[in-house]
């Protein structure tokens, strides 16, 4: 286990270098807390817009309402995928970055001005981007922007400086993580969530590097500079940059499920090896999964392929499945050492659920797991991928993932950042807990509204679906879920960004003194909560439950993934 130095050598009596966290105990670097506080709040604000994209597109898709014209409709949904897939999760992880490299390692900012370039770039590069996708017709090209569709230069120059800043700033992050060894603010081993954030933070590299390999000579490309850029290289360039995002997000995203296990039950992994071996299986594996936009791509052979969505791909699932044991059995044991240990859920009935950040948690887990995961893995597969790519069913994939799981875990996350980085009280409580709930729900209709719409055919870009001429009855039933599930999804977004405002421009300011923050025994759960090794070994506290949860899984798993292969066999009409 990591440990921690007891002083901050480079403080030199000035008193507003750093304080020190009351609940955390650890000393709290000011140049990283504001910029702590500068990304969130631009997540915050990037999600809101975003999120308004994000009802105006859906109440178009459904059908009876039909809202936008074509040309808006289009153009909000390239606004959308930009502030949600990549500025609402870039900025939250960057501020996440800045909290792993200097907060839990208690260590100072080695590089805050270059941390703030890479934070002016990342702005401009956003808030560009806004303006010129709603201003200008040209910049409807989607997130994509599929050559040879051509935006404007001032389209691809914003992806750059967005691109570079947020390189910059994980340039910071690896500067930290080399000061703080240096100065032995910990020893041996980073702490496992810290260790997590870096697992994001060199798969972001990569990422962003092959962004560049596209957008560059895209930019090149819309300024006469060159007469072409080869479609094909661009596609396999834009995805090693648009899938491994999500990677990254997955990364930090089981990094904040290990964060708010801890401060909502007060776990300790049951193996801290086999969950930092999981980390380690993403770092080699996690991005082949960008193969399966590629797969109707001619110039690619079968072996590339083959290889890319199967048995590499799956060493990627293992890690994920690791996480999926590993968190839930380290919940179980800490709360079975509080003494809950009636029957195999006794635990479970008697966790926080008032807690947001336990709600967003669990809800975070089994969506992404039980819905996204495995229709991930199934869309992976390239029989089954020419089915089902092109449909609603991949967008009711991602959704379940990069929404449901990563911006639900985030928000969960922001309820304790609050208290603890901007030191404002949280307001609406009551909002708070139930905040969780309803975008949870929703974005669960949402997702299985989008995925059964696709095994039935909807297109997942078009945006009038009659076109045809024939819409099935069950279409309109399937596309009425994914409305109200967006409705739902929605409020509860809304309900999240109240909250987080009002508590930071209207919240008394003051220094936490406690994690959880509706419920509970008023004590800190990092105090009230220390698992022994006996705690840990004790048979009364093993994580039996865990285990039929994870087992149960695995069953669902393998129905829908080989219910999948009997579809997929349904169409070849064979006699």
């Amino acid at each position: 286990m990591a440990t921690l130095a007891p002083t901050f050598p480079w403080v030199k009596g000035a008193k507003d270098d750093y304080r020190t966290c009351p609940v955390l105990t650890l000393k709290v670097d000011m140049h990283a807390e504001r910029l702590i506080i500068a990304n969130a709040v631009m997540a915050v604000l990037t999600l809101t817009i975003g999120g308004i994209a994000a009802l105006l597109i859906a109440l178009t898709r459904w059908q009876t309402f039909h809202l936008l014209d074509a040309t808006w409709f289009y153009r909000l949904l390239t606004l959308h995928g930009i502030d949600m897939l990549i500025a609402w999760m870039v900025f939250f992880e960057i501020a996440g970055l800045h909290f792993g490299s200097t907060v839990l390692l208690n260590a100072r900012h080695a590089a805050p001005k270059l941390a703030w370039l890479g934070f002016i770039l990342m702005t401009i590069g956003g808030l560009t981007a806004n303006v010129v996708v709603l201003f200008d017709p040209r910049n409807t090209v989607a997130y994509t922007a599929y050559m040879p569709l051509k935006a404007s230069p001032v389209f691809y120059l914003s992806y750059i400086l967005f691109a570079v800043g947020a390189l910059i700033a994980v340039a910071t992050f690896f500067i930290n993580i080399v000061v703080a060894k240096r100065e032995k603010r910990f020893e041996g081993s980073m702490p496992l969530v810290a260790f997590g954030f870096m697992t994001a933070a060199i798969l972001a590299t990569y990422t962003l590097l092959q962004g560049a390999a596209a957008i560059v000579p895209a930019f090149l490309w819309s300024m006469g500079v060159i007469s072409s850029f080869d479609p094909g290289i661009y596609r396999n360039f834009f995805w090693g940059f648009g899938h491994p995002a999500q990677q990254v997000n997955l990364a930090a995203m089981i990094s904040i499920w290990y964060s708010l296990a801890q401060i909502t039950v007060g776990i300790r992994p049951v193996n801290e090896k086999f969950s930092r071996l999981a980390f380690v299986l993403y770092l080699f594996f996690i991005n082949l999964g960008a193969a399966h936009h590629l797969l109707g791509d001619p110039g690619l052979s079968f072996a590339w392929k083959a290889v890319n969505t199967s048995y590499a791909m799956y060493l990627a699932v293992l890690g994920s499945m690791m996480h999926a044991f590993s968190i839930p059995a380290a919940m179980e044991v800490a709360l079975r050492a509080k003494g809950y240990r009636k029957g195999l859920f006794g635990w479970l009935r008697n966790a926080p659920w008032k807690e947001p950040g336990f709600s967003a948690l669990v809800i975070s887990i089994v969506i992404f797991g039980w819905v996204g995961g495995v229709t991930g893995v199934v869309i992976g597969t390239e029989q089954i991928n020419m089915l089902v790519h092109n449909t609603m069913r991949l967008p009711g994939h991602f959704h379940a993932t990069v929404v449901s799981g990563t911006t639900t875990a985030f928000m969960g996350l922001t309820y304790y950042l609050i208290p603890l980085i901007f030191r404002k009280e949280l307001k609406l409580k009551k909002w708070a807990v139930w905040q969780p709930y309803v975008f949870g729900g929703g974005m669960l209709l949402l997702s299985l509204g989008m995925i059964t719409s696709g095994l039935q055919g909807v297109s997942r870009r078009n945006w009038d679906i009659t076109f045809a001429g024939v819409v099935p009855g069950t279409v309109e039933l399937t596309l009425a879920i994914f409305g109200i599930g967006a409705i739902l999804a929605v409020i509860g977004g809304i309900m999240f960004v109240t909250v987080v405002f009002v508590s930071v421009l209207t919240g008394p300011r003051t220094e936490a003194n406690k994690l959880l923050l509706v419920s509970g025994d008023g004590n800190p759960v990092l105090e009230s909560t220390k698992l022994t090794d006996h705690m840990m070994e004790d048979k009364q506290n093993q994580p039996r439950g865990a285990f039929v949860l994870v087992f149960a899984f695995l069953v669902w798993f393998a129905v829908y993934y080989f219910t999948n292969w009997w579809l997929l066999g349904r169409t070849w009409f064979i006699r």
